[in-house]
């Protein structure tokens, strides 16, 4: 389907369970197979070293750009200001990219964390999902999405945690959780 027959789809992977990240980036690989030019931008991967930035490298269609620190320090009663620094930068390379008409698919990897920790303000990811061309997919994934985000989508997907290897003492494993 050429673009300007496209509707693009705003998505929303969300939830307490294991595979928010994975759905999308199963989606970025189909869309990849189909021709379509994907960013992927991580809000709290930084430095860390995944999977899916080696398998990238396979793609001349898919960039992933991890950005942010990692984990951030949570229970103050204000964000520190270097995480909301942080992740004003790591929004305003998605806003970029979706803005950008560049990507056919752009996947804002846990922008829902920096949304529900109050780092980043809803409205603006809102005002940039509304403005965007109107062929662009965007994937927003992360626990605890806005209500107002899960309004504005088109698709949303809780994952629920039933059971994971945790619980039994299993540590986080190559090629299934990085």
């Amino acid at each position: 389907m050429s673009k300007d027959k496209r509707r693009g789809l705003i998505i929303v992977n969300t939830g307490n369970g294991k595979g928010k990240t994975t759905a999308a980036l199963g989606t970025a690989f189909r869309a990849a197979g189909q021709g379509f030019n994907i960013m992927i931008i991580q809000f709290i991967k930084g430095s860390w070293k995944y999977g899916e930035l080696e398998a990238a490298k396979k793609f001349d269609n898919l960039t992933i750009t991890p950005m942010g620190k990692g984990f951030i320090k949570l229970g103050a009663a204000e964000p520190e200001a270097a995480d909301c620094r942080l992740a004003e930068e790591t929004w305003s390379a998605c806003e970029q990219a979706i803005l950008s008409g560049d990507y056919d698919l752009v996947v804002c990897d846990e922008v829902n964390y920096a949304l529900s920790y109050k780092l980043l303000p809803v409205q603006r990811v809102i005002e940039t999902l509304q403005k965007r061309p109107s062929y662009v997919h965007v994937i927003l994934t992360g626990r605890d999405a806005p209500p107002e985000i899960v309004e504005l989508a088109d698709l949303v997907t809780e994952m629920r945690e039933i059971k994971h290897p945790y619980q039994t003492g299993i540590s986080a494993q190559r090629g299934i959780e990085f």
